[in-house]
């Protein structure tokens, strides 16, 4: 059921979100939809995407319209995946088994967040019991203790996990000024299940100031380039890395065994002024080539914002806040339905810019001042 505050049904993301901030209390507000520091980042997200104007073709046979894809060799009805994000029992009593659920039933796929408040096995077992599921992967945060890292893998593989998503652009926390003015806290009750005791919570910007030593204690025990190797070798699974916005880091991951490279800047809650996710994606495609699967997250709302991700050499996108915001609305089924509108708008985008299929999207569709105005990277070594 749908808040009764509610005049009428959403009929897009943005619909969802506004819902979501009348539902919400002012401190899940700020923890679900602020970003780090003055929130240029998390602004420019969402700029960039609406930025990158659209050269359709017309005339063209459209039939039969098709939006597969192709994810680490699996064959998929569209695109879309839910990203990961944590705590998702605040938003609705079933958490992220209902956010499982419902993403396996509309085909998408869904990465189960490190700081789940479920039980991974739960997740799964919802998950994996629809026949006509998308891809379900775990994301990690590294944890310095190797041997709780290799019973978390094996557990994850037991429970029928296909991927491993190490997220490495987060070993502190970010400067949330939203956050912490709201004095967020977790509810009673809820907590990461899944994290050993002393990983519960990242350390924060206001303890670091008082203590330094934790602060610089938790840099030591952030992941490096070896552990990345590391773990590589110690699951059968692929692994990717989330959180890459510089070309040479992509390709250092790609060389380190990593099947997948997911371009992201935590939706704008770490690091503030990092560059938004569209301006990243080509250049990173264009270092690692067309091999490795490449991901994009951070600011798509709308079917266009995937078609442009596609021509910009996405093989999928991945969508966090909108889902939060659809779970806080109306469970399982804001869920369901926020999955289908995107699904519905990225046909539409098709059909209206002559693509039909998602190969027969490229660069060609975008205007190509947007390439000119595209800063350069740094070609620095890593």
């Amino acid at each position: 059921m749908m808040n009764q505050n509610i005049m009428h049904p959403p009929v897009n993301l943005a619909d969802y979100e506004t819902y979501a901030a009348g539902k919400l209390g002012p401190a899940t507000w700020a923890y679900f939809s602020g970003g780090a520091g003055d929130e240029h980042t998390l602004a420019d997200n969402l700029r960039a995407w609406g930025e990158i104007s659209l050269m359709p073709r017309v005339l063209r046979d459209l039939t039969p319209l098709s939006t597969r894809c192709q994810v680490l060799g699996r064959d998929l009805s569209h695109p879309i995946m839910v990203a990961p994000f944590a705590y998702q029992s605040i938003l609705d009593p079933k958490g992220e088994i209902a956010c499982a659920y419902a993403s396996a039933v509309l085909n998408a796929g869904f990465t189960l967040s490190a700081q789940s408040s479920c039980l991974l096995e739960d997740v799964a077992k919802a998950f994996l019991s629809e026949p006509d599921r998308g891809p379900l992967w775990h994301q990690l945060y590294w944890v310095a203790d190797r041997n709780w890292m290799q019973e978390h893998l094996l557990r994850i593989e037991r429970a029928g996990f296909e991927a491993i998503v190490l997220t490495v652009d987060a070993p502190v926390h970010g400067v949330r000024d939203r956050e912490r003015r709201s004095d967020f806290k977790l509810p009673q009750g809820i907590r990461a299940v899944n994290l050993p005791a002393n990983q519960q919570s990242s350390l924060t910007l206001t303890t670091a100031c008082k203590v330094a030593d934790p602060f610089l204690d938790l840099l030591a025990k952030a992941a490096t380039w070896e552990d990345v190797n590391w773990l590589c070798q110690q699951t059968r699974l692929p692994v990717l890395l989330k959180g890459i916005l510089h070309p040479s880091d992509a390709k250092q991951g790609v060389d380190a065994g990593c099947r997948g490279i997911i371009v992201s800047n935590h939706g704008g809650r770490t690091l503030d002024t990092a560059i938004s996710t569209s301006v990243a994606l080509p250049r990173i495609r264009d270092a690692v080539g067309q091999q490795p699967t490449v991901l994009v997250d951070g600011g798509l709302r709308r079917g266009t914002d995937i078609l442009k991700a596609m021509a910009l050499g996405a093989d999928a996108v991945m969508i966090a806040r909108p889902i939060a915001y659809a779970l806080a609305c109306a469970g399982m089924q804001g869920v369901a339905h926020a999955i289908r509108l995107l699904w519905d708008e990225l046909k539409v985008a098709m059909a209206l810019t002559g693509s039909v299929n998602l190969r027969s999207i490229d660069k060609d569709l975008l205007q190509a001042s947007f390439f000119h105005r595209t800063p350069e990277v740094p070609r620095s070594q890593p």
